[in-house]
């Protein structure tokens, strides 16, 4: 495989006879470079640059297949799933940096044509999902739906530790929060209440989005997990705000997920007040700068 550059060369010529030559040598050393790459056994060359006239010719001469990729995220994507490696210009690779795949052909999809790369073996680490709907809408939907489930399993592969969902985890954080805020003296308590309304939000936008009363809801939700319900969350399928088991039900969240959640949504917070008490600070004059020694002051 071959990457784009965008450089340009440049050729110095001292005679006539390197001028009347200098086309003739070009594609001699172009041939030789394709003749060298199909005795390696390549059957397949793939570029991020335009394949030229003469390229195309020598290509043809000798039975390989060129195949442009306009994307440096596509070149790099395909490598890896062929177990190739990208070379920096047209070189002869070493049996190290060849890749592999059963097919390469160009299949037609609706009204589109693309080149696919088949890898039969089911050990393959790379596929491609193709999507195909009656309207855009619908087409996104299933592409949302699709990337989140491969997040999901990303998660997964990274800590296999769920939590219960359906606002479950939330309300009993909040809850424990509250708590720990009425221990508190002083101004501090106030901010930890806070914190515990913000995890609100999630059985909030679960019960808003379901059409049900997000006031009803979240109160539901703390009386249950004051009974000592821990696994309780919001039951999307009610009508009237019920709460359910969400661990019983199998409704689980990643606990990455909710780690990382939390850990995002607290940085962004401290960082916005730091920046306030800063924008504070200037609006107050600030600090005072220091007398030198020896000043009218002192004296």
């Amino acid at each position: 495989m071959i990457s784009n550059f965008e450089t340009k060369g440049t050729v110095l010529i001292k005679s006539a006879d390197e001028l009347l030559n200098f086309s003739r040598g070009e594609e001699s050393l172009l041939e030789k470079q394709i003749k060298d790459i199909a005795d390696a056994g390549i059957k397949v060359v793939v570029a991020g640059a335009k394949f030229g006239d003469m390229a195309l010719h020598f290509l043809n001469k000798y039975g390989l297949m060129g195949v442009r990729l306009n994307s440096k995220f596509d070149l790099r994507r395909l490598a890896k799933t062929v177990n190739a490696t990208v070379l920096p210009r047209l070189t002869t690779p070493t049996a190290e940096e060849q890749g592999y795949c059963d097919a390469v052909r160009v299949d037609e999809v609706g009204d589109t044509r693309v080149v696919a790369f088949v890898m039969e073996a089911s050990e393959s680490r790379i596929s491609t999902i193709v999507i195909r709907g009656s309207t855009d809408n619908y087409m996104d939907d299933i592409e949302r739906a699709i990337d989140d489930g491969v997040n999901t399993f990303k998660a997964i592969a990274r800590d296999g530790r769920f939590l219960p969902g359906a606002g479950a985890t939330e309300i009993e954080l909040a809850q424990k929060l509250l708590q720990y805020a009425d221990t508190l003296p002083g101004l501090e308590q106030y901010a930890v209440r806070k914190v515990a309304v913000a995890l609100e939000s999630i059985p909030r936008a679960l019960a808003d989005n379901s059409g049900a009363n997000a006031t009803s809801v979240v109160n539901n939700l703390y009386k249950a997990h004051k009974d000592g319900k821990q696994t309780y969350g919001y039951d999307i399928e009610s009508d009237s705000g019920d709460v359910c088991d969400a661990k019983a039900k199998g409704v689980l969240d990643a606990f990455l997920l909710k780690n990382w959640g939390i850990k995002y949504a607290v940085g962004v917070a401290t960082t916005i007040l730091k920046v306030n008490q800063i924008i504070m600070a200037k609006r107050a004059g600030g600090p005072k700068p220091k007398q030198p020694a020896g000043s009218d002051d002192e004296s």
